[in-house]
């Protein structure tokens, strides 16, 4: 819970923590989210493996891992 005069910053860390990631890795979490959420749960669970596992052939996902490996921030291609 948050103090409403706390508020504000929060909502700005959250904003910078979302800013900081790709964009074609948010985008696709959204996408998989609308494709599974009606689901049932073998079949969300199908989605969204799908999706992670094809995730790592896109080109943020090397950079994300070589970027956690390296311990630096990453460089986005966007």
């Amino acid at each position: 819970m948050v103090a409403a005069s706390g508020l504000d910053a929060e909502v700005a860390r959250f904003i910078e923590l979302i800013l900081a990631r790709s964009r074609q890795v948010i985008a696709n979490g959204k996408r998989t989210f609308y494709q599974q959420v009606d689901r049932p749960l073998p079949g969300a669970y199908a989605v969204a493996g799908e999706s992670m596992a094809s995730g790592l052939l896109q080109e943020d996902a090397a950079e994300g891992i070589d970027a956690f490996l390296g311990k630096r921030p990453a460089r986005w291609r966007e």
